[in-house]
């Protein structure tokens, strides 16, 4: 019987190895897929989200008080200029139409609880990664300043 060289042996050792380790890649990204399905938009259904605070549902009235725009113009430039622009965004997002994207309790629970709105509601927790982390401030507003301002936002 003829002695077999090492180089061979080893060869041979090697190209098994490498055979059963292949198409493993593959096999793992189809678990992955079929596992681990894409997150549902949490912007898809912002017309039912209400947010989380003491505000649990809004109903604005039909016509804008022209009174409480100007006290939520008031408190919005001196409490919220620093990081919202009326036109663009900015460190924060605009308010402009902001009723267009976001029901009026949500936005009111944003002004009065933004520390629990980005730990538990969807569209906060994007828009917190969106605008590079940098949460909003709590300015501890009363409900009759965050409601001063919704009317002001519905004015822009």
């Amino acid at each position: 019987m003829k002695k077999l060289p090492l180089t061979l042996i080893f060869t041979a050792v090697l190209a098994c190895c490498l055979a059963s380790c292949g198409g493993g890649q593959s096999k793992i990204d189809e678990i992955k897929a079929k596992s681990f399905k894409e997150p549902a938009d949490p912007m898809a259904n912002w017309e039912s989200n209400h947010g989380v605070g003491p505000i649990k549902a809004f109903e604005l009235p039909a016509t804008i008080d022209q009174e409480l725009v100007s006290k939520g113009q008031q408190v919005y430039e001196s409490m919220c200029t620093a990081c919202h622009k009326v036109e663009k965004r900015f460190i924060g997002p605009s308010p402009k139409d902001i009723l267009k994207r976001r029901t009026p309790a949500w936005t009111m629970n944003m002004i009065l609880n933004p520390e629990e709105m980005v730990q538990k509601d969807p569209i906060a927790k994007k828009l917190l990664i969106e605008y590079n982390g940098s949460p909003m401030a709590n300015q501890n507003l009363s409900e009759e300043e965050a409601r001063a301002i919704l009317e002001y936002f519905r004015s822009l």
